[in-house]
């Protein structure tokens, strides 16, 4: 599986250790940037994850900014992306069971490491439920 990461300078850090942690579990990541905690524009890279997992080059993809609204937001932009901005375990597991998010959102800047690690295990190992909720998430690929 191949997991597309991206952060603009308020999520670097965070990147840095969720991709470090990633390549822990086995997982092949691609580092789509920023490289640096250097000022950048949060939108450019929101939308290079979402174009890297809407054409199928990622599976999966994990974006982070000061706070994950903002990257989340412009990942969102990109059809067939489905984003969601977790700040807990619970959240993460329920944005992948009910609506099969492709690209997890996280704030470099109001969620601490260890629980972030935790967010993005719980996010990779939970399982889309389907039945149901494949209606809306169909609703919304279509949108």
């Amino acid at each position: 599986m191949i997991i597309a990461l991206a952060s603009d300078h308020g999520g670097f850090a965070l990147k840095e250790q969720i991709k470090a942690h990633l390549a822990g579990r086995g997982f092949d990541v691609t580092d789509l940037g920023t490289n640096s905690e250097e000022s950048v524009d949060y939108p450019a890279f929101g939308k290079a994850c979402g174009e890297e997992v809407a054409s199928g080059k990622a599976d999966l993809g994990i974006v982070c900014c000061g706070t994950g609204i903002g990257i989340s937001i412009a990942a969102n932009k990109v059809k067939g992306v489905r984003c969601g901005l977790c700040t807990s375990v619970e959240m993460a597991t329920l944005t992948k069971q009910h609506n099969n998010a492709n690209i997890l959102a996280l704030g470099g800047r109001t969620t601490a490491p260890e629980l972030a690690m935790e967010i993005v295990d719980a996010w990779l190992d939970t399982e889309f439920e389907g039945g149901r909720h494949q209606r809306r998430v169909d609703m919304l690929d279509n949108m």
